[in-house]
């Protein structure tokens, strides 16, 4: 057990640097990719992987309402799949990282799942929708404390995203 804390660990912080690495390219204007430094065409959710993705993502949902679930396990497997894709292509994109955590989440791998959100939570640390999908992986994981890290982070904003999570605190 150990051993794979220190490396989810390792894989974290691995991640997180690579992040800010291409934050810093990006910023220093050395950046090399489409459109440059002034780049923010995923802004208009015109990336055609991302919308296939919420597509998926949306019709495993509805399968897996009406207990179709190998159906919807195709679906899941599919939209992540898109939203890998969507990743690759925008790596600091909030969106596409908050939809990675929570598909991971839904098909049950819970380190990718965090590994995602968290990277999104660096980029956007008020994130109501990122914040309440972490908190909530917390309480899945017993790590109480932790969630209630992410509610207090919610606290300020008086959202839904507050109210459910402080919700589900209370239940445990």
């Amino acid at each position: 057990m150990k051993i794979n804390k220190l490396l989810f660990f390792i894989f974290l912080c691995i991640s997180i640097i690579s992040t800010k690495s291409y934050s810093a390219e990006k910023k220093s204007g050395t950046f090399e990719g489409k459109g440059g430094a002034e780049d923010h065409s995923f802004l208009n959710a015109t990336n055609s992987n991302l919308k296939k993705g919420k597509d998926f993502l949306k019709q495993a949902i509805k399968l897996k309402k009406k207990n179709k679930i190998k159906k919807s396990d195709k679906k899941f497997e599919k939209a992540l799949g898109y939203f890998v894709l969507a990743h690759k292509e925008y790596p600091e994109n909030v969106e596409i990282l908050n939809y990675l955590g929570f598909t991971y989440n839904i098909i049950g791998d819970l380190m990718m799942s965090e590994i995602y959100y968290q990277q999104a939570l660096v980029l956007d640390p008020k994130n109501p929708t990122i914040n309440q999908g972490l908190g909530e992986l917390y309480l899945e994981t017993k790590r109480i404390n932790l969630a209630k890290e992410r509610l207090e982070a919610l606290s300020i904003c008086n959202c839904q995203e507050y109210t459910k999570l402080k919700n589900l605190l209370e239940k445990n």
